[in-house]
């Protein structure tokens, strides 16, 4: 199954960069959490990444099946563990923590959760996890027992980048980490872009819309956004950022 993968290149395509909302599933109960779904999509979101770095809710079936329910773009889960999977997502991002030594992110985890994502009927998009420093100890690279990428070496992530496409991974996402101190450089973001022809996704630590318009012009094909827009009651934000990624992307 590629249809949400497909969806997925269709935005690519038809827009200059893709804008993607990151939902914790820990922060709102589920209702709340639709609510707030259904509002960044109506101020521009093209869809939607359901995950936490350690996940302490049990609701996650009810929360993704509100958030579904909710809206209309495509909700994919960005799990943590093999064990954070649900049926009603529309798919699964297969991550593979290639920036890091741990075995059990690189191969471990992935055995587990195959025949689960196969049972429940879930798409998977195999994406290659590249975890760039971001200027201190975020909650993925603690939780990982992994060191991330030095972010003035995007020679290292090139060659990451690559193995990945030549592994026959489907996406590549650059994550500086929920709350960096600093977001993925744009260089990199270029650097990486240029060197390999799979779509690259680029996350954490995103708070200014002119710093989103920068890593879309640099060559992303989707950019993340999360806590920032939680604040935000008037969705003023998500729309400036829906406007710096939409009119300023360049398409790979």
């Amino acid at each position: 199954m590629t249809e949400t993968y497909q969806k997925l290149l269709a935005i690519k395509k038809g827009k200059q960069c893709g804008f993607l909302v990151l939902l914790d599933p820990d922060r709102k109960s589920p209702a709340m959490l639709a609510s707030f779904a259904k509002r960044m999509e109506a101020a521009g979101a093209d869809g939607f990444l359901i995950g936490s770095s350690i996940m302490l809710s049990s609701s996650l079936e009810k929360t993704v099946k509100a958030v579904k329910k909710a809206i209309k773009s495509p909700l994919i889960i960005f799990p943590n563990c093999a064990g954070m999977l649900s049926r009603a997502a529309d798919a699964v991002l297969f991550l593979s923590l290639i920036s890091g030594r741990n075995p059990n992110l690189l191969i471990e985890e992935q055995v587990k959760a195959a025949p689960l994502i196969k049972t429940l009927g879930l798409e998977p998009i195999p994406t290659a996890y590249i975890l760039i420093e971001s200027g201190n100890l975020t909650s993925v690279w603690y939780m990982s027992n992994t060191m991330p990428i030095p972010r003035n070496k995007p020679e290292i992530a090139k060659a990451h980048a690559l193995a990945a496409e030549y592994l026959g991974m489907k996406l590549v996402y650059l994550e500086a980490g929920s709350g960096a101190a600093m977001p993925v450089p744009a260089e990199t973001v270029s650097q990486v872009s240029k060197y390999v022809s799979i779509p690259l996704i680029v996350g954490g630590g995103i708070t200014d819309p002119s710093y989103a318009r920068r890593i879309a012009q640099a060559g992303a094909s989707f950019i993340v956004i999360g806590n920032v827009l939680e604040s935000d009651s008037t969705d003023k934000t998500a729309r400036a950022f829906s406007e710096a990624i939409h009119s300023n992307g360049k398409i790979k």
